[in-house]
């Protein structure tokens, strides 16, 4: 089930296109804006709007990596896992978070605060490795006590 609010921001992502199902990502992401990640229901509901079976719109939220279908924490933090990164120092980094955080890759904390996922490029090579999260980027990481700091900002 959707809410108003959600239908009638998935109605206007559908008005910019003559197929409703072109706005399948647009869709999922007001859903996700406002629950945090795609439920079942809320999957079902939105591809009914679109014109699309919840199959069909699952496969598009499975394949496109920023759409979460099961819940995340307050904070998701997407780790770059490109070859760049790698070269320049994503391993430290990722061992550094998953030990400040106490979880592996794809694991929440307990707190529910953090979610830590890979993410195959953050499009920044030439300043790897790199982080995303929400929205911030946070470059130049191969100092891993950067890692710290940056997690203090993230209430």
């Amino acid at each position: 089930m959707l809410t108003e609010q959600e239908k009638e921001e998935i109605r206007h992502e559908m008005a910019h296109y003559e197929d409703p199902r072109a706005a399948s990502i647009e869709a999922l992401k007001v859903v996700q804006k406002y629950r945090g990640w795609v439920d079942d229901d809320a999957l079902k509901a939105a591809a009914g709007m679109l014109g699309m079976s919840a199959e069909q719109l699952d496969s598009v939220a499975t394949f496109y990596n920023l759409i979460h279908r099961r819940p995340v924490g307050r904070h998701v933090i997407k780790v770059c896992d490109s070859v760049a990164c790698h070269i320049m120092g994503y391993d430290r980094l990722r061992e550094r978070l998953q030990q400040k955080l106490g979880v592996g890759m794809g694991g929440t904390t307990l707190d529910d605060r953090f979610t830590l996922l890979p993410i195959p490029c953050l499009g920044t090579c030439d300043r790897a490795p790199a982080m995303l999260v929400g929205d911030d980027l946070h470059r130049d990481l191969e100092d891993v006590n950067k890692v710290d700091a940056i997690l203090e900002q993230y209430k």
